[in-house]
């Protein structure tokens, strides 16, 4: 059956000369910036890193799309916006993908398909996905020339809606609908990602967090044994079973604290110092103020510092609490340390919405476990194609989605000859002289 795809097609004539398309441009390419991705997967190793993990069990005779090759293709698929394995279909023969991976242009076969890709993805075993996940706080600790002498962990969760009944989504009454609720942690200085856990949709227990906390330290002190770590959560996260482990294991933490009658009654007397202020102020403007006392919910084995912010405005009194290890003021560890922890949410909109890591549709949570491996595996060379650019750039600090559209959807033609491979780029493109520096820079820095 012919496709009508190629056929050519008409739009409205330009200054009386006919205008016609047609799909029949060869071998033309709109993702030239691939190449600089394949830079950065080259210099992070992270194919063979995850290659490494799984067993291969096809037959080693009939192989044609090794483990590695395939894991290059889908993590850069991810990175240029193409987060479905049904494209894998129609990209198997760009030869800009194909170049990225490691396969001449016109010559090579083409790559793998859907159907090989997706048994891929439902292939691995649990234990499989555990050294995948290992994997990737390795990679972490690898991607810095000297062990820090302190980090800053951020945790939280995310809502990941469902369409069906995957194994592991619940519906979440606060959410209204059936989810996953994915455990994010990421590096805060520096915005790497360490570890990305597919889950239940309900907010996590204290086992729960503890047992991830643990896993995710113990993996980072394998490689750093004397870094300082903090841990930063909301209240999810002030479970007494990671509170005791993290005090028992050298992690400090600053933690959010849900309030009740009891901390209410601890701050009564400042709350009403602070409303009486406000009033006589003109009771405008509102006003903030801090405080701290020593507390331990009936739960909890002993008593932990808890500072309160309380804030007095024209909607009212407003508290709230932190549960923490450090000594630093009250105000200086509230609105410093802990307030820094909503950039995580910004480092997860990366990760969720612009490389569409909630596209957990498989049945099995092993597949859907190894999507989200892969998704990070996406953001770590994003991430890294970030730091390639000069501070003084416009780019530096832009969004995934930004850098995607400035520097990786590019229109290249590739010519192929005996000795050599041309790739032609838009003499038009605004930002050809930052994307030769890139280029120039990490072809330059050892694998």
């Amino acid at each position: 059956m012919q496709d009508d795809s190629l056929l050519r097609f008409d739009l409205p004539a330009v200054r009386r000369k006919k205008l016609s398309l047609a799909f029949d441009g060869g071998r033309l390419s709109s993702d030239g910036g691939v190449l600089v991705l394949r830079q950065v997967e080259r210099r992070l190793g992270l194919a063979e890193r995850l290659a490494g993990c799984l067993r291969e069990r096809r037959d080693r005779l009939r192989i044609e799309h090794p483990l590695a090759e395939m894991l290059r293709l889908r993590m850069l698929l991810i990175a240029a916006g193409y987060e479905d394995a049904d494209d894998c279909d129609a990209l198997r023969h760009d030869p800009m993908f194909k170049l990225a991976v490691g396969r001449l242009p016109e010559s090579d076969p083409p790559l793998c398909s859907q159907p090989t890709m997706s048994r891929r993805e439902n292939a691995p075993s649990r234990i499989e996905i555990a050294r995948m996940m290992a994997a990737m706080i390795d990679l972490f600790c690898a991607s810095y020339a000297q062990p820090p002498a302190s980090i800053v962990l951020d945790i939280d969760d995310t809502l990941d809606r469902v369409h069906g009944h995957q194994q592991l989504s619940l519906f979440n009454a606060h959410y209204d609908e059936r989810c996953f609720q994915p455990i994010h942690i990421y590096e805060a200085t520096s915005g790497k990602p360490v570890a990305a856990i597919l889950r239940p949709g309900k907010t996590p227990g204290g086992t729960e967090v503890r047992t991830v906390v643990r896993h995710v330290v113990r993996r980072i002190r394998r490689h750093w044994p004397e870094v300082a770590i903090l841990l930063r959560g909301d209240s999810h996260y002030a479970r007494p079973e990671a509170m005791d482990w993290c005090e028992a294991n050298r992690v400090d933490y600053v933690l959010g604290l849900a309030g009740n009658a009891v901390l209410h009654a601890r701050g009564r007397d400042v709350a009403d110092d602070l409303c009486v202020r406000r009033a006589e102020a003109g009771g405008e403007d509102k006003h903030r103020t801090w405080s701290e006392f020593r507390y331990a919910a009936m739960s909890w084995a002993t008593e932990r510092r808890v500072v309160a912010r309380l804030e007095a405005s024209t909607l009212g009194l407003d508290l709230r609490y932190v549960v923490t290890t450090l000594t630093e003021p009250a105000q200086h560890l509230y609105e410093t340390t802990y307030c820094a922890r909503g950039q995580a949410e910004n480092l997860i909109k990366l990760h969720k919405t612009q490389l569409a890591s909630d596209r957990t549709s498989c049945q099995s949570p092993r597949a859907n476990q190894f999507r989200l491996v892969l998704h990070t595996a996406a953001y770590w060379l994003l991430h890294g194609l970030r730091a390639a650019i000069p501070a003084a750039s416009a780019l530096a600090k832009a969004e995934f989605a930004t850098l995607r559209l400035r520097l990786v959807k590019l229109a290249a033609r590739v010519v192929e000859t005996a000795s050599r491979i041309r790739v032609r780029l838009p003499s038009a493109c605004p930002d050809k002289a930052l994307f030769r520096h890139i280029a120039t820079y990490l072809a330059a820095l050892p694998p």
